[in-house]
């Protein structure tokens, strides 16, 4: 193993914990599913890092990366939103804006060609307050421990993410498909 290889093993460490945090949380062994989520979470900033840190950005990196985001972040907002410990509304737009981004790159490559996909800001913003609330809600459930006051704030703010990052991905998607057909710049 060279240590180019050390942010895609992260990354796929990062998207096989999803199915055991989500089995966690289904059997309510919230505590163990609040570190191995913030173990999953902080895989996902130390990837980027080592990736750029170790000129080790590859193709395959960038497939895996955002799927294992999707994957963890996701499975975690439906299984806590099955369980009514998050609103229903704020995880159908979690599971929505994340159909919408995969189907539009689906869309993309088929219509334009393979598009450069680097993250918008509103999207990292999004991912970080996605993250937030999950381990401030975990917190709470696991060790009793947490503010209603900031998860209440977090979920307000999620859901204003959400859509911005949903509305942001549509807006360059929409410009890049119909500014080539109109032939300006």
């Amino acid at each position: 193993m060279t240590p180019r290889a050390i942010p895609n093993i992260l990354t796929v460490c990062r998207l096989l914990s999803a199915p055991l945090v989500v089995w966690l949380i289904a059997e309510q062994r919230m505590t163990t599913a609040f570190w191995l989520f913030v173990a999953a979470a902080l895989t996902d900033a130390a990837d980027g890092l080592l990736a750029q840190h170790l000129n080790a950005r590859s193709e395959i990196g960038s497939i895996l990366d955002p799927l294992a985001d999707k994957a963890l972040l996701v499975g975690v907002y439906v299984a806590l939103g099955l369980q009514g410990h998050l609103p229903s509304w704020l995880v159908i737009l979690v599971v929505f804006r994340d159909l919408l981004i995969i189907g539009g790159v689906i869309v993309y490559q088929l219509a334009i060609g393979k598009p450069r996909m680097a993250p918008l800001l509103v999207s990292k913003i999004n991912t970080l307050a996605e993250i937030l609330l999950i381990v401030a809600m975990l917190a709470n459930l696991g060790f009793g421990v947490g503010d209603t006051v900031f998860v209440n704030i977090m979920t307000a703010i999620v859901g204003v993410t959400v859509l911005a990052s949903g509305g942001a991905y549509i807006a360059v998607w929409w410009r890049a498909a119909t500014l080539p057909a109109s032939g300006s710049q």
